[in-house]
């Protein structure tokens, strides 16, 4: 901390300006995106969890704080975008920039420490990818197993019934006779969510697990509307899939449990994995780097879009970073899901936005900084 601060009394005056005011909208600006993006997705995932796993609340609430470290992986580069079109706008509408460049001071070197952030702040995004949010999507993950492994489990009950309801209503009733050490014991399972049949399904003992119901001893009847029995088998051990497998859910966050060289040994070893599913992990694997990288693409388009011409009188720098952005995970999205198609290869997938635009800021910024007047 103190290298920081010598470092920054070392700066000079100029770069101390920039870089105060870029920093204070930065961290704001990480703190409206990540605001926006918890209310919309985070949220919603936290009721899917308790409403369909069965996850309670407080278990669910500390599985999203163990995922914000991954969404800040995702606001930085927002945060760094907003923070240089919002202080450039303002400078250029101050007559700041003017001052400065009549100065003999150019453009490229009002951008210098704000680049200079930028890489800064990209390091700082790799480097969370890379170290805190795998340890933390498996400690996510591992919640998740034991809060479902746990799920309508009351220890020392005896006696207790509780249902399954789906869309069109009631699908299984459970009968529980009791409940020790998170066993159940002397169950009954009403399954009525087949058309035309009914199975029951009596066991001596069972309990929940990620991947379903597992019953040892027991014994299914099929029984039709009219009442005949159809069916029975007689079984040692069962697993029923009640509802989602769980599992499965949780294997598609394999790439953010892993850093960058865990994902490519994962991809060397794992070849028995669908090319669908490979085509995914080759996508995020080379996103890994190419997210961290586009704080330094927002700048780059960024500064020359900032610079306010004469005629304009307003801080257009809000409304430019939401476009840029919107843009910018749009051309995510179609890249991605190209990719996932097997229309591209996963290097361009996930490079292919990047690209686009530190070409278009290229040229803007070229053009920008040897026109202007």
């Amino acid at each position: 901390m103190r290298k920081i601060i010598q470092l920054f009394k070392k700066l000079k005056q100029l770069d101390k300006y920039l870089l105060k005011q870029v920093i204070e909208m930065f961290l704001m600006g990480v703190f409206v995106f990540t605001a926006i993006i918890f209310a919309s997705d985070t949220f919603i995932t936290l009721i899917k969890q308790i409403s369909m796993y069965g996850i309670p609340f407080k278990v669910a609430l500390i599985m999203i704080i163990l995922n914000l470290p991954s969404v800040f992986v995702m606001t930085i580069p927002m945060g760094v975008l907003l923070s240089t079109v919002m202080t450039l706008n303002r400078l250029s509408l101050a007559s700041e920039i003017t001052v400065m460049r009549s100065c003999g001071i150019g453009l490229e070197r009002i951008a210098k420490p704000i680049f200079i952030f930028a890489i800064v702040m990209a390091c700082f995004s790799f480097f969370i990818n890379e170290t805190i949010v795998p340890a933390a999507t498996k400690q996510s993950k591992n919640l998740a197993l034991w809060a479902f492994g746990q799920k309508n489990i009351p220890n020392g009950k005896q006696n207790f019934v509780f249902k399954e309801v789906g869309d069109r209503g009631l699908r299984r009733l459970f009968y529980v006779g009791h409940c020790e050490n998170n066993t159940l014991y002397n169950i009954t399972v009403l399954d009525i969510s087949k058309e035309d049949t009914i199975q029951v399904l009596q066991a001596k003992q069972g309990a929940t697990s990620p991947k379903g119901w597992e019953f040892d001893k027991g014994a299914i009847y099929t029984v039709s509307d009219n009442g005949n029995v159809l069916n029975t088998t007689i079984f040692e051990h069962s697993l029923a899939q009640f509802g989602m497998d769980l599992s499965k859910e949780l294997e598609k966050n394999v790439a953010q449990e892993q850093n960058f060289f865990q994902l490519v040994k994962y991809l060397a070893t794992h070849r028995d994995i669908t090319k669908e599913a490979k085509a995914s992990l080759a996508i995020q694997l080379h996103d890994k780097i190419a997210l961290p990288v586009t704080t330094i693409v927002f700048v780059l388009i960024g500064v020359p879009l900032a610079i306010t011409p004469p005629r304009v009188r307003y801080n257009r720098g809000f409304l430019f970073s939401i476009l840029i952005i919107f843009f910018y995970y749009l051309l995510r999205a179609l890249s991605v899901s190209f990719g996932e198609a097997g229309a591209l290869p996963p290097f361009f997938a996930a490079w292919i936005p990047n690209i686009l635009i530190a070409i278009v800021g290229s040229y803007l910024y070229y053009k920008k900084v040897y026109t202007i007047t």
